[in-house]
């Protein structure tokens, strides 16, 4: 055995391992990554690189990586290895995304009671949505506030919660834990994590081990999972992370010749059949506020929903801290979400678009400049914006203020009435951080 960092190249004699297969030595744990030459393997070291020594012997298991799986990791925290969760079985990491006739073609909208997700960008049940922003605009806090509005709503459904957290600190970890635990829905959750003091093996696996047991929920339990992952980039991040330690020649933007494969591999499993489905919710951290990057691009083509965080709107107060206009959805049509919801939106948007025009004309003259038609539609357009605001149940002690549930048709009704002049006498700022229309102090 030759050992450099986080590889080490293993040679066999006549038994040849395959690939993925899983090595044990002294207590450390590797995994067949590529073969180096005839007999020899280059092997990543995923825990006890510490214990590796040149000339050492290697024993092969002849399985590939496989995570605990079963109603016994609901409530539990556990990293790849299963460590301090004992279940009768357990499932393989890599396997093979279900078959397309086996895939269900519904589409229905899964509410969140989060006014500017359910009514601009709602999340479609058995799909995808991603959470898109830079750093400390809010992504992990959306992200719970998502999984606790759902799993707290769906106590009697036949539903589960799967999180994996990859690359992220064990700060926001233990947070979370703490969290779910207060709130009484850690029961119905199952945790996977790979924080970033992990090598990059280990963080990559974290994801695959996440979908995995989000799989047995689906395919032998039969029940929906809600499974949630923070976060993508940093998935991305780790596989890339792995090609350089293999010098493989990279791609564009210094990316991993093989980053749209494993993209694909990851998402495709993330799927809903006929008995039951996965939808998933990616937390996706954008590089330097970089929405061109390669990384980021590579996640776009799986996603139904795109929820886009804005640090101007964050540096404003407005949470949560989302772009309107930089979000959608493709269930976003009056078949599927309904006449009044579609029309809401499509005016929504409108007025948005022709406010943001008169933005700079504003800055520079003053409001009472602009026609008595232009002001009008400014000022319900700053209604508009303060009404997404939303108290999150899940920061209730940082912020002061109770957590608001508002229901879909609250939403539609009361933001169609905020558009067509119902509150023209109302100030503005008494739509800061209300639940619906009716809490408008008078």
């Amino acid at each position: 055995m030759t050992v450099r960092g986080q590889v080490a190249e293993v040679e066999f004699g006549q038994a040849k391992p395959g690939m993925r297969e899983i090595l044990t030595a002294d207590g450390a744990i590797l995994q067949v990554y590529s073969s180096s030459a005839a007999g020899t393997f280059y092997c990543f070291v995923l825990k006890g690189a510490e214990k590796l020594v040149r000339g050492m012997g290697v024993v092969s298991t002849g399985e590939v990586l496989q995570v605990p799986v079963g109603e016994k990791v609901l409530g539990r925290v556990m990293d790849i290895f299963g460590k301090g969760v004992e279940t009768e079985k357990k499932s393989p990491i890599f396997r093979e995304a279900v078959p397309y006739s086996e895939l269900a073609a519904e589409v229905a909208v899964w509410e969140t009671g989060i006014k500017v997700i359910d009514l601009f960008a709602p999340l479609v049940r058995g799909g995808k949505m991603g959470l898109f922003g830079g750093a400390g605009v809010g992504k992990t806090l959306l992200l719970t506030e998502i999984l606790h509005n759902v799993v707290t709503l769906g106590k009697k459904d036949n539903k589960v919660s799967v999180f994996a957290g990859v690359g992220e600190r064990t700060r926001e970890g233990q947070e979370l834990y703490e969290e779910l635990k207060v709130r009484g829905i850690l029961p119905a959750v199952s945790l996977v994590f790979g924080p970033m003091g992990e090598n990059a093996a280990v963080r990559y696996l974290t994801g695959l081990a996440g979908v995995t047991v989000a799989e047995y929920f689906r395919d032998e339990s039969k029940k929906d999972v809600l499974f949630f992952i923070d976060n993508v980039f940093r998935f991305a991040q780790a596989g890339n992370e792995l090609a350089m330690l293999m010098n493989t020649i990279p791609s564009e933007d210094g990316y991993q010749a093989t980053l749209a494969s494993e993209m694909a591999a990851f998402h495709e499993r993330l799927v809903s059949t006929k008995s039951a489905g996965i939808s998933a919710i990616e937390a996706i951290y954008i590089p330097s506020d970089d929405f061109l990057d390669h990384g980021i691009q590579s996640i776009f083509p799986y996603l139904e929903t795109v929820v886009t965080l804005s640090r101007q709107v964050y540096q404003e107060g407005r949470l949560p801290a989302i772009d309107i206009l930089a979000s959608g959805s493709t269930i976003l049509n009056e078949s599927t979400v309904g006449k009044l919801h579609y029309e809401t939106v499509i005016l929504a948007q409108s007025m948005l678009k022709k406010a943001e025009s008169l933005e700079r004309m504003v800055s520079l003259v003053g409001e009472a400049e602009l026609s008595p038609e232009n002001q009008l539609l400014y000022r319900r357009v700053k209604k508009l914006k303060n009404f997404m605001t939303q108290s999150f149940f899940v920061a209730e002690e940082q912020t002061g203020r109770a957590g608001k549930y508002v229901p879909l048709t609250t939403t539609v009704q009361d933001t169609n009435d905020i558009l067509t002049g119902k509150y023209d006498q109302v100030g503005e700022e008494k739509f800061l951080y209300i639940g619906s229309a009716k809490e408008i102090p008078q």
